[in-house]
């Protein structure tokens, strides 16, 4: 299992998860979560108005694919799923974890001492999984 949302840093999680997958002839699982974006109004949080409820779904769908596409191929060398899950980052990573042998996420650290850092969604993905995670950093 592997995140992927489309960031530079989740392209490398993806070709560092293709990779460990091959010699193992393993399935990936690249997971990408959306939400409802939220607007703040005088009555509290709500959803914007729109027409196009599965817009941000859709919009999912095609970025994890691109984002598939361009880190392994049009023709991966390991058989590549993508999945689209509702709620944040962390849930939907965690939750895809639970039946992962090895989830793989990008760590989008700042740059200089910070990143060194795991970003908020690294750290929280490490903490709250019940098997080990790689986090990829900067470089290949």
């Amino acid at each position: 299992m592997v995140g992927a949302d489309g960031s530079e840093s989740s392209g490398r999680a993806l070709r560092r998860a293709v990779r460990r997958a091959e010699p193992t002839g393993g399935a990936l699982v690249a997971v990408i979560a959306w939400e409802y974006p939220t607007c703040h109004g005088a009555r509290g949080w709500f959803p914007p108005a729109g027409t196009d409820e599965a817009a941000p779904e859709s919009r999912a769908r095609q970025e994890v694919a691109r984002a598939v596409e361009r880190a392994a191929g049009e023709d991966p060398p390991v058989e590549v799923r993508t999945e689209v899950r509702y709620g944040t980052r962390v849930g939907a990573l965690v939750e895809a974890s639970r039946g992962a042998d090895l989830p793989v996420v990008g760590s989008r650290g700042l740059g200089g001492f910070a990143g060194m850092l795991p970003g908020p969604v690294a750290q929280h993905c490490t903490r709250h999984t019940t098997v080990p995670v790689v986090v990829v950093r900067g470089g290949e």
